[in-house]
Protein backbone atom coordinates (compact mmCIF):
# COMPACT_ATOMS: atom_id res chain seq x y z
CA UNK A 1 0.00 0.00 0.00
CA UNK A 2 3.14 1.97 0.54
CA UNK A 3 4.52 1.51 -2.04
CA UNK A 4 1.25 2.26 -4.57
CA UNK A 5 0.83 5.73 -2.48
CA UNK A 6 4.37 6.96 -3.03
CA UNK A 7 3.96 5.91 -6.85
CA UNK A 8 1.30 8.16 -6.96
CA UNK A 9 3.21 11.07 -5.47
CA UNK A 10 5.70 10.36 -7.84
CA UNK A 11 3.66 10.67 -10.85
CA UNK A 12 2.27 13.96 -9.32
CA UNK A 13 5.31 15.65 -8.82
CA UNK A 14 6.84 14.31 -12.16
CA UNK A 15 3.84 15.93 -13.95
CA UNK A 16 3.64 19.46 -12.02
CA UNK A 17 7.30 19.23 -12.64
CA UNK A 18 6.37 19.02 -16.48
CA UNK A 19 4.09 21.53 -16.34
CA UNK A 20 6.37 24.06 -14.97
CA UNK A 21 8.99 23.44 -17.38
CA UNK A 22 7.25 23.08 -20.84
CA UNK A 23 4.24 25.67 -20.00
CA UNK A 24 1.91 25.78 -22.98
CA UNK A 25 3.23 27.36 -26.17
CA UNK A 26 2.66 31.25 -26.72
CA UNK A 27 0.31 31.64 -30.20
CA UNK A 28 2.27 32.35 -33.11
CA UNK A 29 1.90 35.98 -34.64
CA UNK A 30 -0.47 35.70 -37.30
CA UNK A 31 1.85 35.36 -40.82
CA UNK A 32 1.23 38.77 -43.15
CA UNK A 33 2.44 36.96 -45.92
CA UNK A 34 5.53 35.85 -47.24
CA UNK A 35 9.00 37.33 -45.88
CA UNK A 36 10.35 40.39 -47.90
CA UNK A 37 13.11 38.62 -49.22
CA UNK A 38 10.61 36.27 -51.12
CA UNK A 39 8.30 38.70 -53.20
CA UNK A 40 8.88 39.04 -56.65
CA UNK A 41 7.91 42.34 -58.73
CA UNK A 42 5.20 42.67 -60.60
CA UNK A 43 4.85 41.28 -64.48
CA UNK A 44 5.49 44.92 -66.12
CA UNK A 45 2.49 46.13 -68.35
CA UNK A 46 2.58 46.36 -71.69
CA UNK A 47 3.06 43.90 -74.98
CA UNK A 48 5.02 40.51 -73.97
CA UNK A 49 6.78 40.93 -77.25
CA UNK A 50 8.13 44.37 -77.47
CA UNK A 51 11.04 45.00 -76.81
CA UNK A 52 12.77 47.64 -74.56
CA UNK A 53 10.93 46.44 -70.96
CA UNK A 54 12.40 46.57 -67.75
CA UNK A 55 15.23 43.93 -67.34
CA UNK A 56 15.30 44.05 -63.28
CA UNK A 57 11.53 43.87 -62.91
CA UNK A 58 11.51 40.83 -65.21
CA UNK A 59 14.53 39.28 -63.74
CA UNK A 60 12.34 39.67 -60.22
CA UNK A 61 9.10 38.47 -62.15
CA UNK A 62 10.21 35.20 -64.64
CA UNK A 63 13.41 34.20 -62.01
CA UNK A 64 12.85 35.30 -59.19
CA UNK A 65 11.12 32.28 -57.16
CA UNK A 66 14.51 30.38 -58.07
CA UNK A 67 17.07 33.65 -58.09
CA UNK A 68 16.29 35.88 -55.57
CA UNK A 69 17.15 35.54 -52.25
CA UNK A 70 16.41 32.48 -49.97
CA UNK A 71 15.96 30.93 -53.40
CA UNK A 72 16.71 27.43 -54.47
CA UNK A 73 18.78 28.28 -57.76
CA UNK A 74 20.54 31.20 -55.15
CA UNK A 75 21.35 28.35 -52.38
CA UNK A 76 22.92 25.75 -55.10
CA UNK A 77 24.46 28.29 -57.31
CA UNK A 78 25.96 30.38 -53.87
CA UNK A 79 27.48 26.62 -52.38
CA UNK A 80 29.38 26.31 -56.36
CA UNK A 81 30.42 29.64 -56.27
CA UNK A 82 31.92 29.38 -52.56
CA UNK A 83 33.37 25.92 -53.19
CA UNK A 84 35.13 27.39 -56.56
CA UNK A 85 36.48 30.04 -54.21
CA UNK A 86 34.15 33.18 -54.72
CA UNK A 87 32.53 35.04 -52.34
CA UNK A 88 28.68 33.91 -51.38
CA UNK A 89 27.39 37.00 -52.57
CA UNK A 90 27.84 35.99 -56.32
CA UNK A 91 25.63 33.11 -55.56
CA UNK A 92 22.79 36.14 -56.43
CA UNK A 93 23.22 36.71 -60.24
CA UNK A 94 22.29 40.75 -59.88
CA UNK A 95 25.78 40.62 -57.66
CA UNK A 96 27.47 39.00 -60.67
CA UNK A 97 29.73 40.97 -62.52
CA UNK A 98 31.29 37.92 -65.09
CA UNK A 99 28.24 36.70 -66.83
CA UNK A 100 27.62 37.91 -70.63
CA UNK A 101 23.81 38.59 -71.86
CA UNK A 102 25.09 35.78 -74.51
CA UNK A 103 25.69 33.17 -71.50
CA UNK A 104 22.73 34.38 -69.85
CA UNK A 105 20.17 34.06 -73.42
CA UNK A 106 21.97 30.48 -73.69
CA UNK A 107 21.59 28.82 -70.13
CA UNK A 108 18.05 30.06 -70.01
CA UNK A 109 16.99 28.30 -73.32
CA UNK A 110 19.22 25.62 -73.14
CA UNK A 111 18.94 25.39 -69.11
CA UNK A 112 22.01 23.79 -67.14
CA UNK A 113 22.35 21.43 -64.05
CA UNK A 114 19.48 21.74 -62.10
CA UNK A 115 17.74 24.60 -63.83
CA UNK A 116 15.30 23.92 -66.82
CA UNK A 117 15.16 25.09 -70.06
CA UNK A 118 12.83 27.93 -69.91
CA UNK A 119 10.72 28.04 -73.50
CA UNK A 120 9.54 31.06 -75.59
CA UNK A 121 6.31 31.23 -73.99
CA UNK A 122 7.65 31.21 -70.00
CA UNK A 123 10.25 33.93 -71.34
CA UNK A 124 9.38 35.67 -74.71
CA UNK A 125 12.35 36.54 -77.09
CA UNK A 126 11.94 39.99 -75.86
CA UNK A 127 11.96 39.80 -72.20
CA UNK A 128 14.98 37.28 -72.43
CA UNK A 129 17.05 40.54 -74.04
CA UNK A 130 15.94 42.45 -71.08
CA UNK A 131 16.90 39.91 -68.54
CA UNK A 132 20.25 39.73 -70.41
CA UNK A 133 20.77 42.97 -70.24
CA UNK A 134 19.94 43.75 -66.66
CA UNK A 135 22.19 40.34 -65.99
CA UNK A 136 24.85 40.68 -68.69
CA UNK A 137 27.65 42.92 -67.23
CA UNK A 138 30.66 41.69 -68.62
CA UNK A 139 31.56 42.36 -72.22
CA UNK A 140 30.80 40.12 -74.88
Amino acid sequence: MRSVSLLLLAAVVVVSIAGAVSPEPAAAPAASGPPPYQMRAPLPAGDRLAPGRDGAALFSNRCGACHLAGGMGTNMLTKLRVLAGQPPSSGLLSNREDLTQSFVRIVVRSGVRAMPRLTRVEVTDAELAAIAAFLGKAGE
